[in-house]
């Protein structure tokens, strides 16, 4: 059965900001790892059929051990649409041996004018079954008070 997660979050910032953000490699690799991660991006090619493959790094993998090691996530996204300043569809496939992490998860990031805002909307669908919900939606919650505090500290 398909699982979808999501979250939301108004941003102190114009959509084509927000939308900037979603889309250079410096501010991803700043703004996209949840608390207790840190990413590096290692490919990167931002368009419509591109993507980007991510290595995310458990500051402590002794309470989250990694979908691809012990201390790891290793992920490769692909974009599938981008629509400035409106919406970011991402398609996400995690590197693991473990077939509870398998198959393709799509990321779409929906960005919407709220007064002299944005609000930031994520939802995940075909979640993989080893990824758990709750720990799931406190990472994209993470994701994005990290994404706000990084435009609105710019903006």
């Amino acid at each position: 059965m398909s699982r979808t997660d999501r979250g939301s979050r108004v941003i102190a910032a114009p959509e084509a900001t927000v939308y900037g953000a979603l889309l250079d490699r410096e501010s991803l690799e700043a703004w996209l790892p949840p608390d207790g991660m840190r990413g590096r991006i290692e490919q990167w090619d931002p368009r419509p059929g591109g993507g980007f493959r991510m290595v995310l790094t458990y500051l402590d993998p002794a309470d989250s051990p990694g979908k691809t090691s012990d201390a790891t996530d290793v992920v490769d996204v692909g974009f599938a649409e981008l629509v400035p300043s409106e919406r970011v569809v991402q398609t996400a496939v995690f590197e693991a041996d473990d077939p509870a992490y398998a198959g393709t998860m799509t990321m779409t990031w929906d960005l919407t004018a709220a007064g002299d805002g944005t609000e930031v909307t994520v939802t995940a669908t075909d979640v993989p079954p080893g990824i758990d919900q709750g720990d799931h939606e406190a990472g994209i919650a993470s994701s994005l008070a990290n994404l706000a505090s990084y435009v609105e500290a710019r903006g």
